[in-house]
């Protein structure tokens, strides 16, 4: 590994000089301010430290109050808009009706904030210390997601998700309100705060205030934009590639700082930034495949694949965050994330692929303070692949035992059909809580998206790099990044996601997890983690329907249709639906024949006034004649029998092309109750 020693050189890259200073302080302050916190947000080495003064940081959301127990059928209710504390009339204004999000005590500070609906036409208001007139009043699509506070990427709106991770301090009391909901009709949000303890002192947000820190926030805007990273790889150019041969394991670099007279004398080094770049015949595999080791005093705390540790999932899919970025096509990837230690860091990677990895790896040390709050920073991976998502359930992120501060995640799915996958909540439980203290209201809205919109965003603190499409198909990696809304926690840590998909398939969870915590702290690292480093990944995902077996990947959506609520009666109550396909889309399926000799092909299809006309081919050969699906209601065909053909044993090649439609139909719809050879 190369360690770069001009050090003013590479910081230039990523932060300004006020930056530089910033990243050695510590956030000791006993006051909180709006000020305080700004300059934390920005100091990368913040969140590497125990929080002084100390804060617990929980969510007030929108969630399906139904959902009370894991041993209660409400456990995954899904009705989470427009769920609110209570229901209040302001007598002080006109008995005025406002709906409460958010209601507690200070001292604190709402740090994130995330929202989403159909339409804005309210009324946020933030009353603060128990005063009954808002010092904070906007429509609600100009405060969070808006530039009513501050502008982007403080307040941004992502893939219909609106968030603001702009802070608001106060001292007592805020309580969240807003109104007219009859005309609002719905709203998703999700609010993070922390709740400091009651000794300290905070200082209310005021407009005043606001105004005065104009140039603070404008420079903390240009800050966390980050852009310019190129010469950081500058350096990296310059050095050799170094192969990895299958199976092997390579020490990058032992460092020791007793060896390096430059920071013989310092109490701490601090590893940051780090950057690497992979070279393979088969690029997305040797990003999952090769695994990055990282130990800091002799204990391993990181272990992950590099493409998950660096945000990028499946293949390389540039993008820019406030803590690791992917910087263009050519996979140069870069960790700003900031890596404490007091003697030695040693860094490996290991190929658990079938070929041969080249490599690229930058690194730059610094001197750092170690002191009684550092910790070390950890990054674990775990992966199921093939999950049934007819059962609804929680899959654990992570479970820790010990003490430090949860600072985010990087989700990598593998979606095998068109349907919604990520309706599930986040579960987080702190320090052995029961029910947990932050229950989310989708997976999409956790990292800060809305309604599953399958386009690319990227933000300091959330992002969507890949999403394979079309509609939610195939891979998606999605990152939330934590700042002010890092999670600490004295004793243990669990981070549960619901997995709730719209249809039963297969689906692939991968998650890379970032935390900080002291030397004596455990976690439930899997025991099939090289199986499942190991395991083939694609960058272009292949179709996958239970009882079907596609072949290709047809134009238009392609899913399971529950077919229980009609009045005839389907095999499984189900079947084959395809939309949006056009004249001329074919769908090619295999099946196979047990016995070779002459057999018949029969379907079962349905009717109904949006479904096309037909044509099935065996092999390549068109069999039967053009079928005309329209019928002014949803009914079964029956069987239906395509003529008798001399076939083989084995698999064979069973397609259908949309041939037109009548000229009463209002669509193409194609839907396949079943297909056999008899």
């Amino acid at each position: 590994m190369k360690l770069a020693k001009n050090l003013t050189f590479l910081f230039a890259a990523i932060c300004t000089a006020t930056l530089v200073s910033q990243m050695f302080s510590q956030v000791r302050a006993a006051n909180v301010t709006l000020e305080s916190l700004l300059n934390e947000m920005t100091n990368r080495a913040a969140v590497a430290e125990f929080p002084d003064p100390f804060y617990t940081n929980q969510q007030a959301s929108s969630y399906d109050r139904n959902s009370k127990s894991p041993d209660q059928p409400g456990w995954f209710a899904n009705g989470d808009s427009t769920q609110f504390v209570r229901e209040e009339t302001n007598a002080d204004f006109g008995n005025r009706k406002e709906w409460v999000l958010m209601d507690e005590d200070g001292p604190g500070a709402v740090v994130r904030w995330w929202i989403t609906a159909k339409q804005y036409k309210t009324t946020f208001r933030i009353y603060f210390d128990g005063e009954k007139t808002p010092r904070i009043e906007a429509k609600i699509d100009d405060l969070v997601g808006g530039d009513f506070l501050a502008g982007t990427p403080f307040s941004e709106s992502s893939a219909r998700g609106r968030n603001l991770y702009f802070p608001i301090p106060y001292a007592k009391h805020i309580k969240i309100t807003i109104d007219d909901m009859p005309t609002q009709e719905r709203i998703y949000y999700q609010i993070n705060y922390r709740t400091y303890q009651p000794e300290t002192r905070v200082e209310t947000f005021s407009m005043e205030n606001l105004k005065k820190l104009s140039g603070l926030i404008e420079k903390k805007l240009e800050q966390l934009k980050g852009k310019d990273e190129t010469s950081l790889t500058e350096i990296a150019k310059s050095i050799k590639y170094k192969t990895i041969l299958p199976g092997e394991t390579v020490v990058e670099d032992n460092f020791q700082k007793e060896n390096e007279a430059e920071l013989k004398n310092e109490k701490g080094v601090a590893l940051l930034p780090l950057v690497i770049k992979l070279k393979a015949e088969n690029i997305p595999q040797a990003l999952r495949s090769t695994i990055l080791h990282i130990s800091f005093d002799g204990k391993e705390t990181v272990t992950c694949p590099v493409g998950d540790f660096f945000g990028s999932g499946v293949g390389v899919n540039p993008y820019t965050s406030w803590y690791t970025s992917v910087l263009d096509k050519d996979g140069w990837m870069v960790s700003k994330w900031f890596m404490p230690f007091q003697k030695s860091c040693e860094i490996k990677f290991q190929n658990l692929s079938d070929e041969k990895v080249e490599y690229i790896s930058c690194a730059t040390l610094m001197p750092y303070q170690w002191n009684e709050k550092s910790m070390y920073f950890h990054c674990d991976w775990r992966q199921e692949r093939n999950i049934n998502t007819k059962t609804k359930r929680d899959w654990n992120y992570i479970t820790i035992q010990g003490k430090g501060i949860f600072v985010g995640d990087s989700l990598s799915v593998v979606n095998y059909n068109r349907g919604w996958w990520g309706e599930g909540d986040e579960k987080i439980y702190v320090d052995g809580e029961k029910f947990p203290s932050h229950f989310g209201t989708g997976t999409e809205d956790y990292y800060g998206y809305a309604w599953c919109t399958p386009e690319y965003f990227e933000a300091p603190f959330h992002t969507q790099p890949r999403a394979e499409g079309p509609n939610n198909f195939g891979n998606t990696t999605n990152s939330r990044y934590r700042s002010l809304d890092a999670i600490p926690f004295t004793k243990d840590f669990r981070f549960d996601m619901e997995i709730w998909h719209w249809q039963i398939t297969k689906i692939d969870y991968a998650v890379a997890t970032y935390w900080y915590a002291f030397g004596n702290a455990t976690t439930n690292q899997p025991d099939n983690f090289v199986e499942e480093a190991k395991a083939k990944v694609s960058y272009k995902t292949p179709v996958y329907l239970p009882g079907y077996n596609v072949v290709n990947t047809p134009k238009g959506d392609l899913s399971i249709q529950n077919m229980s609520r009609f009045q005839d009666k389907w095999k499984n109550d189900s079947q084959l639906w395809w939309r949006e396909a056009k004249p001329g889309d074919e769908l090619q399926l295999r099946i196979k024949a047990e016995k070779s000799g002459k057999q018949h092909i029969v379907v079962s299809l349905t009717k109904a006034v949006d479904y096309g006309q037909v044509q099935f081919s065996f092999d390549g050969k068109n069999i039967g004649k053009v079928i005309d699906l329209f019928n002014d209601g949803v009914i079964r065909t029956g069987e239906i029998d395509l003529g008798e053909l001399d076939i083989s044993a084995g698999e064979h090649i069973f397609s259908v092309k949309i041939a037109g439609k009548n000229e009463k139909a209002t669509n193409y719809l194609f839907g396949l109750e079943y297909a056999e050879i008899k």
